[in-house]
């Protein structure tokens, strides 16, 4: 984004939409559907345990890119976007960790399907969500997708229990596209809404690097709202950002092609937000709406690098995959996670994430310093 964009973010702060607890709208049965939900995802993780004989996420199970970075705040910006842990030019340690989508570890070369980016911020200070008072980290998690498949919490229980369903087992999954695609669009339609442009089991075999990644639903943003955005600098991975990958042989094959990537070259991203100008072009309760970049484009405010290193060890699997959990409930007040869905992510993250290392025997505990990440 330009030096223009960034002048008029200060120069036109008044047309962003200010943040208060009135921009949400709770439903009065919302908790017996966040219930609803975290049964659901209980019940598969029960399956998914059973397959594997070790409690796994019920979201993001495979990992290809377990990573050591920084996230350097951009000096000079206007007073829009000096909020929350963007409110200094200061510079945080983080553990990343890139994964697909599914609760389950399929076959790269079978399956493929959206990818996410999560991140843990080390030493941040300042207020935070009831129940992370004690730690000093702020996380955000990203996919690959703009906008959230459903559009709230009721058609996203309704999506998991179809997809349920239709999807009894790994091997069989890829038989499941059009029977989740139609149940999806029937229950967009029901909500009157416009179905999505599904990709879940044809997402294209992109470079997981050169990909772009969303927070999809927005999230406060200190005195305003805003949605996050992360897409690669790097030249050689803007260069590469459709090559379609050859995933050869190798089931695991998007670990691979991380590694190597980054045992080379290190990896560069600007992290973007785009605000809140109109709260009805720009739902705070409909996570599958794209907000127009037209009205609001997405204005820098970070940068996050990362060197070169060995981006999946055994030690570092032990580590991030097993002992830690990229959790919104991880959060600044001044980044409270907003909207339906966001709220069931605050209900159900931190139960699920706990079920999921009590079970294994791992720590519940947040990391406190970037040393404690194996090399």
């Amino acid at each position: 984004m330009n030096d223009e964009n960034i002048a008029a973010a200060g120069s036109t702060a008044g047309r962003y939409v200010r943040y208060t607890p009135a921009v949400e709208t709770i439903e009065a049965d919302e908790h017996e559907t966040f219930q609803a939900i975290i049964e659901a995802m209980r019940k598969e993780g029960q399956t998914t345990e059973e397959r594997y004989g070790r409690a796994v996420r019920t979201s993001h199970a495979k990992s290809h890119g377990l990573l050591k970075g920084e996230l350097h705040v951009l000096p000079g910006l206007p007073e829009a976007l000096r909020q929350g842990l963007f409110a200094d030019a200061k510079s945080y340690p983080v553990i990343a960790r890139l994964a697909t989508v599914p609760g389950e570890f399929l076959d790269d070369r079978k399956v493929s399907t959206p990818r996410g980016m999560a991140l843990k911020v080390l030493g941040v200070e300042g207020q935070r969500l009831s129940g992370h008072e004690s730690a000093t980290t702020q996380d955000f998690v990203f996919d690959t997708g703009k906008v959230f498949p459903s559009p709230g919490p009721k058609a996203f229980l309704a999506t998991i229990k179809l997809l349920q369903k239709a999807t009894p087992a790994p091997e069989i999954l890829k038989q499941a596209v059009s029977v989740a695609s139609r149940a999806t669009n029937a229950i967009f339609h029901a909500v009157g809404s416009d179905s999505p442009n599904l990709d879940f089991f044809g997402h294209p075999k992109y470079m997981p690097l050169a990909e772009s990644y969303y927070s999809q639903a927005p999230f406060r943003y200190g005195d305003y709202i805003a949605k996050f955005r992360i897409r690669p600098v790097t030249p050689l991975l803007v260069a590469r950002a459709e090559e379609k990958l050859d995933l050869g042989e190798n089931e695991d094959a998007l670990r691979y092609v991380v590694a190597d990537h980054l045992r080379q070259e290190g990896a560069e991203y600007e992290i973007a937000v785009q605000l809140c100008t109109d709260l009805d072009n720009m739902p705070i309760e409909n996570a599958h709406a794209e907000w127009p970049e037209d009205e609001s484009p997405y204005l820098p405010v970070a940068r996050l690098v990362f060197a070169p290193q060995d981006a999946f060890t055994e030690a570092r699997r032990e580590f991030v995959d097993e002992q830690l959990s990229f959790n919104p409930a991880h959060s600044l007040e001044a980044h409270r996670p907003l909207g339906g869905l966001n709220r069931a992510r605050l209900a159900a993250y931190t139960p699920m994430a706990a079920a999921r290392r009590n079970r294994n025997g791992q720590p519940l505990s947040e990391p406190t310093s970037i040393d404690q990440l194996p090399v």
